[in-house]
C-alpha cells in the first residue's frame, strides 16, 4: 500500500540547504565511532575544557552575539525573542557551570542484569549510543551548547540547525569552544556539526535523513515544529518534539493572597520562555478576592490580562506571539478537577501549578492533571532540565505516548539493547 505526504507539509525540492545538511550528517556519522571509542572520561574532560573556554573567550563570544542581536533589532525582532537571542556575561557563566555539572554527573550503569532464565542464561540490558542525533531549535545560542553537550554525553555525534538570527553566535560557540575542547581530549572535533545555511529547508532536510540521523530533537514555534514532526514521521525519523508550551496557574479558593502574588511574579520573570505563566485559572466563587491580587502582580510586570470573552483559544501561547508576549489569559473554573481538566484540554500539557492551602484540593488537582509537570505552590518556571534534574536539557517533550517525557536529557538519548549470556 502506498503512502503520501500531505502537500501542506511536503518538503521543497532539494537545494543547497539539503546538500549542506547531508554533508554535515555524513561528517557527523564519520565522527560518531570516535566519540564512542573516546569514552566517558574523555568526553567529560572535553566538557570541562569547554566550560573554561566559555569563560576565557567570553569577549569574542559576546561580540559575535552582539552582531546577531543588532541585526535582529534592525529587522524588527520582538523583545521576547530578542531576550532569547541575547547572551550576557551572566548567561555565559551559567552555561559554563552547567557544562561542569554535566561533566561531574555520574552516568547510569552501561549494563544491568535483568534476570536469569530458567535454563540458566543471564539477561542483561545495555545502553547503546544512537550514533548521530540531530537538533532543530530556535534562535537561542545557549541551546547550541546545551544540546551538543547532552548528545556527546550520550556518546553520539550531533548535527545542529538553529534559527538564522543566532547562526553567528552558534558558529562562534562551536568553533571557539566546542571543537577545540573536543580536539584537545581526543574526541573528534567533527562530532558537533552546525548546519551553515539559514534557510528553513535545512530543517526539512534534517528530519528526512533517517539512515544518517535517526533521531532529531525539534524545538520552536508550534506550527513549524508540528510540520517537522509530520515530515519526520513520513520519512521514518524519530522526532522528539517540543512544539508548544505555556504554564498554567490555578488559584484555588483556599489560596493565600501572599502566595498568589509570589507565584504570579515568579512565573513571569521572563516572557519569551515556554514555562512562563500563560493561562491563569481562578475558582469562580473566589474570583472577587483573588483576581485583584493577581491583577496587581501582573500590572507590576507590565503584563496585560486577556479577560473573557476571549477572541482566542484559552491556551494561546503568548510567548510565541511576537509583539504580544506581555499578556496572560485569565479564566474562571469550578474547582480543582475542572481546573486540571481545563489545563490539560486547552494547553499543550507542559506544566501547571495549583495555588492552595487546602491539601485535599491540591491533591485532587495533581491527580487529575495529565501534563508533564504538576506543581503545588511552586512556579512552573521550574520545569527545566537544569532546575529540576541538575542537567541541561535538549528540550521538553509533551507527547501523550510512552517515551521520554518532560525535560529530555542525555539519559533519554540512548538505545536499549538486550544481551543474553551463557550460564555463569
Amino acid at each position: 500500500m502506498s503512502t503520501s505526504v500531505d502537500p501542506a507539509i511536503a518538503p521543497t525540492a532539494e537545494g543547497p540547504e539539503h546538500a549542506a545538511v547531508r554533508a554535515a550528517a555524513v561528517a557527523a556519522a564519520a565522527a560518531a565511532p570516535g566519540v564512542r571509542a573516546a569514552g566517558g572520561a574523555a568526553v567529560d574532560a572535553a566538557l570541562r575544557t569547554a566550560a573554561g573556554l566559555l569563560r576565557d573567550r567570553s569577549a569574542l563570544l559576546l561580540e559575535a552575539n552582539h552582531t546577531d542581536v543588532a541585526a535582529a533589532e534592525q529587522n524588527g525582532m520582538a523583545p521576547g525573542l530578542l531576550d532569547r537571542l541575547r547572551l550576557t556575561p551572566e548567561r555565559l557563566a551559567d552555561m559554563a557551570t552547567q557544562l561542569e555539572v554535566l561533566a561531574d554527573t555520574p552516568e547510569p550503569p552501561h549494563q544491568r542484569e535483568v534476570r536469569t532464565l530458567p535454563t540458566g542464561e543471564r539477561v542483561f540490558e545495555r545502553r547503546v549510543p544512537v550514533g548521530v542525533i540531530g537538533a532543530v531549535f530556535e534562535a537561542r545560542p545557549n541551546v547550541t551548547v546545551d544540546v551538543a553537550s547532552q548528545v556527546l554525553k550520550a556518546r553520539s555525534a550531533a548535527v545542529l540547525r538553529t534559527g538564522a538570527a543566532a547562526l553567528g553566535s552558534a558558529r562562534a560557540l562551536v568553533e571557539l569552544v566546542l571543537a577545540p575542547a573536543l580536539e584537545q581530549h581526543g574526541v573528534p572535533a567533527a562530532a558537533v556539526q552546525l548546519v551553515p545555511t539559514p534557510g528553513h529547508a535545512g530543517a526539512d532536510a534534517l528530519v528526512g535523513l533517517p539512515d544518517l540521523v535517526p533521531l532529531v530533537v525539534v524545538r520552536g514555534s508550534g506550527e513549524v515544529t508540528r510540520r517537522l514532526s509530520a515530515l519526520g514521521a513520513a520519512a521514518g525519523t524519530r522526532v522528539l518534539a517540543h512544539a508548544d508550551g505555556g504554564g498554567v496557574l490555578y488559584l484555588h479558593s483556599s489560596a493565600a493572597e501572599d502566595d498568589v502574588e509570589r507565584l504570579v511574579t515568579e512565573s513571569t520573570d521572563r516572557l519569551g520562555v515556554c514555562n512562563r505563566l500563560n493561562l491563569l485559572l481562578i475558582d469562580a466563587h473566589a474570583y472577587d478576592r483573588l483576581w485583584p491580587v493577581a491583577e496587581e502582580a501582573l500590572a507590576d510586570r507590565d503584563i496585560v490580562p486577556s479577560l473573557a470573552p476571549h477572541d482566542h483559544p484559552l491556551g494561546h501561547e503568548w510567548a510565541l506571539d511576537s509583539g504580544a508576549e506581555a499578556h496572560v489569559t485569565v479564566a474562571t473554573v469550578d474547582g480543582p478537577v475542572d481546573a486540571a481538566l481545563t489545563a490539560a484540554r486547552e494547553t499543550s500539557g507542559l506544566a501547571a501549578c495549583v495555588c492552595a492551602t487546602d491539601r485535599v484540593a491540591a491533591e485532587q488537582f495533581i491527580d487529575a492533571y495529565t501534563g508533564t509537570g504538576a506543581f503545588w505552590n511552586t512556579t512552573t518556571r521550574l520545569l527545566d532540565g537544569y532546575k529540576l534534574l541538575g542537567l541541561p536539557e535538549t528540550g521538553i517533550n509533551v507527547d501523550h505516548t510512552p517515551g521520554p517525557r518532560g525535560p529530555v536529557t542525555y539519559v533519554d538519548l540512548s538505545l536499549r539493547q538486550f544481551v543474553v549470556l551463557p550460564p555463569a
